[in-house]
């Protein structure tokens, strides 16, 4: 298939929605490409432009995995005036899709190693796709254990809750949700990430950690892992929300002589504190 331009969107349709939240904030938007030799093939940690013709464009991290055949999943937060109105698509409308875009977390070098995955809030969507593609049987073997800690602020803000508490029932993967204070009816443990983090005490041996979340969450989970023991090369974390026009070109999401669109989003956390970047 020949090269698409970058700069133009590829058409897509809308093929499923979820509302993820209590407040109906956050919608999670499955698409499909209209022209099936327009698909295209991404990692986990890439993220994609969507387009609305008369509202403009946005980033957004890939949700699904490329082992999850015929769809790109994505979750919004309604904020603005693009995230707006792609909360008002219906199933069956049509828009624009640039990408995949960015580079990606780095799956070939966590072979033989274990993983763990801490997120928090809106900041997991990416760490639901690594997950997903890790735990697909063609890669599973690939792996150690898997260790996945998320948190949000109560059980009706937490995304794909559904299909992370089945998560909580598989053999494969160590499952564990929290919420910041303790709400009736909910089971499961209650703290901020750092702190259940703390608690569950993923070893450090052999290990890589991806943390994706608000930065003041980041901020509070380094020095956690740095008491577990993790080295600042094997701590990983995503910047998507530094994310502007996709390509570099624009030149607003750039830290030091980095661009997060092009250089990123992922990033060692040695990498970032030789950029002194600051959470």
């Amino acid at each position: 298939m020949q090269a698409h331009n970058s700069y133009i969107p590829i058409p897509v349709r809308v093929k499923k929605i979820y509302i993820e939240s209590e407040d109906r904030l956050l919608r999670t938007i499955d698409l499909e490409f209209i022209n099936p030799d327009q698909a295209f093939d991404y990692k986990p940690g890439q993220f994609c432009q969507l387009s609305l013709l008369g509202k403009g464009e946005a980033p957004f991290g890939i949700a699904s995995s490329p082992t999850e055949k015929g769809f790109l999943r994505f979750t919004v937060n309604k904020i603005g005036l693009v995230t707006t109105g792609l909360h008002m698509l219906k199933e069956g409308d049509e828009l624009g899709i640039r990408g995949p875009l960015g580079n990606y977390y780095p799956v070939e070098e966590f072979k033989n190693k274990n993983v763990v995955l801490v997120g928090g809030g809106f900041g997991v969507t990416t760490l639901r796709s690594l997950a997903v593609y890790l735990r697909d049987p063609a890669h599973r073997a690939d792996y150690g254990d898997i260790t996945f800690i998320y948190g949000a602020r109560n059980p009706g803000a937490m995304i794909y809750r559904n299909e992370f508490e089945k998560w909580e029932n598989e053999e494969d993967i160590d499952m564990n949700l929290t919420i910041d204070k303790p709400v009736k009816g909910w089971n499961k443990k209650v703290g901020f990430v750092p702190n259940v983090t703390k608690e569950v005490a993923p070893g450090s041996d052999n290990s890589v950690i991806m943390v994706c979340g608000p930065p003041i969450m980041i901020k509070f989970t380094l020095p956690v892992l740095a008491e577990l023991g993790f080295s600042k090369d094997s701590i990983y974390t995503s910047l998507e929300r530094r994310m502007k026009c996709g390509i570099g070109k624009c030149g607003r999401c750039n830290i030091g002589s980095k661009y997060v669109c092009v250089d990123g989003p992922v990033f060692s956390y040695r990498e970032l504190e030789k950029l002194n970047y600051k959470f």
